[in-house]
């Protein structure tokens, strides 16, 4: 760099220099100094369009300036002359200059790395030169993701250093809508946090809360830069893949040997003091607390306390000896209305097949002609339910209207058309019974004990169980999913498992930590092929399947096939 004494008339303020087009500075603070000694640390200057431009050293000049307009001459200034051509080497003169001198403000600092960034200089260079990170640099270049009007807002200090870091995770729409919002006298304009808030719709589900790979979500993240987190732009993705990573966990500790895993509704806290802290080997559960920012929190060992006191008394009990730890509910639960619900259902079930079967009928009469049975008396069976609801489903059932018709059609052969169904059947004699029996033909006596024998089956008996088994008994032709099997079930657990065999363990994972009233209605919309998922057809619990067996193992399907079983024997026709 070549110095020199250059005169003033040849100097002019450079392009490249950051402070080009503001206003004169005041040089109130110099230019006593520069009147009576005159310059004495040299001007950075390079040849440009025919004269010398100050890259370093503006309010110098602008000192000279003053000077030569009142004294009408000035000495020569000291000069380092740069080389002509290098923008990038003087834009950065300039920047140094200013900062040595005071800091400038964030947007000034954006514009300059911006050119800078332009002439061919890299962000790590760029850091290296000004002696700041890699992050600061690009904490300055991110003001670039904002609309010209905001940076003029942000210059002129209408708008805070925070709000205008939100701002930079802003995509171009959601800055105008808020540029439309500030404007606006009438409507509220976010700031600060309100706007984080305002930008995620209250949903700040930041990276660093994910369970599972961040390879594996492929939405978009939106990087603070400010504040060097990154978060997810689609929140319902992030919540598809951390509940299917939540499950993942569940099913880890439960192979890990701990009696339950008790995932929490997002959002509920755990309460250590309603707990108390007990080993695995003794019980303790696993409890995984879930946060609406998708962080989750694992706490094992514990009880509720009503479990703890369980196994005081339990011990108590031993006097001594190794104490059972109470074993809670891995598995779907079953409630005593479910229960009665899924017995009188069955119960339905199999007598209509009965009726379809009077070779079968005729020999389960047998059995009870050869061992006592509660209902050989041949009382119809009181189909006991005290739930209003399920009374309402067993009467809408169409296994219960058909039944219904072949009562009357039974009374019809027997001559008891008009007269009241139990008091005037009490009264019968067995001599008159099978005096118009003697008058009917084979097959209607057949079809009549077959009636009355699936009239007097026990519900919720093993008799129920045996004969659906051996009839190979299909309930999905008598039952559907109906409000009160929905109301029924309340354990999430239970709740989880049924999505499961509905719509498949991947979603029934990826909704682990849901509400039980939301994958109910995953449920509801795969049985229906509502809010656009695939419809599954004849879906059956297992409940209710002959022989029986718990959800969760996959339910049986239209066109999956049915249990195999072995028909029972008839007599030769």
């Amino acid at each position: 760099m070549e110095l020199a004494h250059i005169e003033f008339s040849k100097l002019k303020i450079s392009k490249t220099n950051m402070r080009y087009r503001d206003p004169a500075p005041d040089v109130s603070d110099i230019l006593p100094s520069i009147r009576v000694k005159g310059v004495l640390e040299p001007l950075i200057v390079r040849p440009e369009d025919g004269k010398y431009g100050v890259v370093a050293g503006r309010r110098r000049w602008f000192s000279l300036k003053a000077v030569r307009e009142k004294m009408g001459e000035v000495a020569p200034p000291p000069c380092a002359i740069m080389a002509e051509g290098d923008d990038a080497e003087a834009i950065e003169a300039s920047l140094l200059e200013n900062v040595a001198r005071r800091d400038p403000d964030p947007m000034r600092e954006y514009e300059t790395f911006v050119r800078l960034i332009k002439e061919g200089r890299t962000v790590d260079g760029i850091a290296a030169t000004f002696g700041m990170t890699k992050t600061q640099v690009n904490q300055r270049l991110a003001l670039g993701n904002l609309l010209p009007k905001i940076r003029g807002a942000y210059r002129a200090e209408e708008i805070d250093d925070e709000t205008v870091r939100h701002l930079t995770m802003a995509s171009p729409t959601q800055q105008r809508k808020w540029l439309r919002l500030l404007n606006d006298p009438h409507q509220h304009c976010p700031r600060g946090w309100q706007l984080k808030q305002w930008l995620f719709g209250g949903q700040q589900i930041a990276t660093g809360h994910a369970l599972f790979k961040l390879t594996d979500y492929t939405g978009q993240t939106v990087e603070d830069l400010f504040g060097e987190d990154s978060f997810f732009a689609d929140a319902d993705l992030f919540w598809a893949l951390q509940n299917r990573a939540i499950a993942e966990k569940r099913d880890a500790f439960l192979k890990a040997g701990w009696s339950a895993v008790d995932i929490l509704e997002v959002g509920q806290r755990f309460q250590q003091y309603e707990h108390v802290k007990v080993p695995k080997k003794k019980g303790g559960k696993v409890f995984v607390a879930v946060s609406h920012d998708g962080a989750v929190e694992i706490f094992d060992g514990w009880l509720s306390q009503k479990e703890a006191k369980k196994l005081a008394r339990a011990e108590e009990r031993e006097s001594g000896k190794a104490a059972k730890s109470p074993r809670a509910a891995t598995s779907p639960v079953m409630t005593q209305a479910l229960e009665n619900y899924v017995d009188l259902h069955r119960h339905l079930a199999v007598r209509q097949a009965l009726i379809a079967h009077p070779q079968a009928a005729f020999r389960l009469a047998v059995a009870h002609m050869a061992a006592a049975s509660g209902n050989w008396s041949v009382k119809r069976d009181p189909q006991t339910t005290r739930n209003p609801a399920i009374r309402a489903s067993i009467e809408s059932s169409t296994a219960e209207v058909a039944f219904a018709a072949e009562e009357q059609a039974v009374f019809a052969l027997l001559d008891w058309t008009g007269e009241d169904d139990e008091a005037f059947i009490v009264h019968r004699q067995t001599a008159d019974v099978f005096a118009q029996l003697e008058t009917l033909g084979d097959d209607a006596v057949m079809r009549i004990a077959a009636f009355f024998m699936a009239r007097s089956l026990q519900s919720g008996s093993d008799v129920v169980e045996e004969v659906g088994t051996r009839l190979g008994v299909d309930a999905r032709t008598t039952w559907k999913p109906d409000d009160a099997f929905f109301e029924l079930i309340r354990d999430r657990a239970t709740v989880n498992a049924i999505v499961s065999d509905v719509a498949g363990d991947a979603i029934a994972k990826a909704n682990v930590a849901e509400k039980a009233k939301t994958q109910k209605q995953i449920v509801r919309d795969c049985l229906t092929g509502a809010n656009g998922r695939a419809k599954v057809e004849g879906w059956l619990p297992g409940w209710l399947e002959f022989p029986a067996r718990g959800v969760g193992q996959g339910g049986v399907r239209e066109g999956f096939g049915t249990v195999e079983t072995e028909p029972m024997p008839m007599a030769a026709e």
